[in-house]
């Protein structure tokens, strides 16, 4: 290695990261970000996409406006502390069914990437979805890949003014109604749109506007980025796949050398494969990939390239295939289609499965026998214990009753443990449609028929009209 040259006195030494070659020269660790210009394909894929795009958007922005009798069919009212699905209400004292839901969407994202790999990214992600929805106003706005590339690096001009800003309140109106449609799902949509309109609710107005310019930030701008770098899916999924999980895959022993070459030549004789080397497949890639260079984190496995490649070799009259959705183990043993899918049921599969089924067979008898009402029972601390008129010894406490129906529920109480136990207050409540209550229940036992100290109890609350009941302990205290 040469001696390192005297720096003069005046030179500016850069304090940014940096690295430094054999040559002494000082070169920068981080790279500018380049904007990917994805080009428009058709293909099996491409329309799977956007079935999904629509699918997900027909339910994300239909679903608040749908009515369930005289409420909105799914709104989580979180003043009310009310939470309701179509006909159930839940209350949070349900977290439990929150939990066992994530449970099972975790083990569901695990059964399905072991299986076939990033789908859910490809094709159900929001960030996919919206990033989907923003570059199809781009491209119709400002036209395909070659054209949007030449507008960004000509000068500004009447119509380079037009288009971007045509673009930009175009985006700013999707991103403001997907806002609007969110907090619809914990709003009354219907409130919501009249107290925007009338320009009350402060809070409604400032949830609106930041979930508005969150998927403005992230599907126009941020994009593929958020994938990349902020979503830990991309990081950890290594540890979901094998040999035997489904990904995009391109087959080198088939497509190298890579290289241009004339329609109908005999390729093959000057040492060439299928792949022309076009770069089709990454002009179409969503993260800017190249899925030539093997299995990568940054691929979110939507088969754009699967789509472009297959358009190529139809040209080329060679066969379908040289990328594709495949497993490593099928790639490297020349597996048929019927090969590869017989390794699908395999052991980490089967657990994830077998565990999947449980659990949601247990979410679903637990929400089907679960009781229409809750219960909760405090002492009243003001008044532990008294004597009452004619000897007898009193205990209170407040029971809140939650009607988890939307009809009017009629509940008795009672209550059993000690000899002589009674309920001295009225039995009898009536409970609202979908509404809680807070009972004074006095229970009462002659004074003398059990020792000092305390005793547990046991409340008794039968629903009168469905004839379902709940019981919850307690305990009654006897001074010394």
């Amino acid at each position: 290695m040469q001696p390192r040259a005297e720096m003069p006195a005046n030179k500016v030494i850069p304090i940014a990261p940096v690295g430094e070659t054999s040559q002494g020269e000082i070169v920068s660790m981080y790279e500018a970000h380049k904007k990917i210009y994805p080009r428009s394909i058709s293909g099996v894929f491409a329309r799977w996409r956007w079935g999904m795009v629509a699918f997900t958007q027909l339910v994300f922005y239909g679903l608040p406006w749908l009515e369930w009798g005289q409420r909105q069919a799914l709104l989580f009212d979180l003043d009310a502390r009310r939470f309701y699905i179509f006909g159930l209400v839940l209350y949070p004292q349900d977290f439990i069914y929150l939990t066992g839901l994530l449970i099972v969407s975790a083990m569901s994202l695990f059964l399905f990437t072991a299986v076939a790999g990033r789908l859910w990214c490809g094709f159900s992600c929001p960030q996919t979805v919206y990033t989907e929805i923003f570059m199809w106003i781009e491209h119709r706005i400002e036209g395909e890949r070659s054209a949007r590339i030449r507008l960004d690096k000509g000068p500004w001009t009447f119509e380079k003014l037009r288009k971007k800003s045509l673009k930009q309140l175009v985006w700013i109106a999707v991103a403001l109604w997907t806002g609007f449609t969110f907090v619809g799902y914990f709003v009354p949509i219907r409130t919501l749109g009249g107290e925007l309109l009338a320009l009350h609710g402060g809070w409604q107005i400032f949830w609106v506007l930041f979930y508005g310019l969150a998927t403005y930030g992230n599907a126009g701008y941020m994009r593929e980025q958020v994938c990349l770098h902020m979503c830990p899916y991309a990081r950890f999924q290594s540890a979901m796949f094998d040999r035997d999980t489904l990904i995009v895959t391109y087959d080198p022993e088939r497509g190298e050398q890579r290289g241009p070459r004339k329609k109908g030549v005999d390729y093959k004789a000057d040492g060439l494969g299928d792949c022309i080397d076009c770069g089709l497949c990454v002009q179409v890639c969503p993260t800017g990939i190249d899925i030539r260079d093997g299995l990568q984190y940054q691929c979110i496995g939507c088969g754009l390239c699967v789509d472009a490649c297959n358009t190529v070799m139809d040209k080329m009259k060679y066969p379908r295939g040289l990328i594709r959705f495949s497993t490593q183990n099928a790639v490297a043993r020349h597996w048929s289609p019927a090969q590869m899918m017989r390794r699908v049921a395999r052991a980490r599969v089967l657990i994830y499965g077998a565990v999947l089924v449980a659990l949601a067979a247990a979410m679903g008898a637990s929400l089907f026998l679960r009781t229409p009402f809750k219960v909760d029972v405090v002492r009243d601390r003001a008044a532990l214990s008294r004597i009452v008129a004619g000897g007898r010894l009193e205990n209170v406490y407040r029971l809140q009753i939650m009607n988890a129906t939307e009809s009017t529920q009629h509940y008795r109480i009672s209550a059993e443990g000690l000899d002589g136990l009674e309920v001295a207050s009225e039995p009898g409540v009536e409970i609202g449609a979908t509404d809680a209550r807070w009972v004074a229940v006095r229970l009462q036992i002659p004074y003398g028929s059990s020792p000092p100290g305390s005793h547990a109890v046991q409340f008794r609350i039968q629903s009168l009209d469905q004839g379902s009941e709940v019981r919850e302990k307690s305990v009654f205290l006897v001074p010394r």
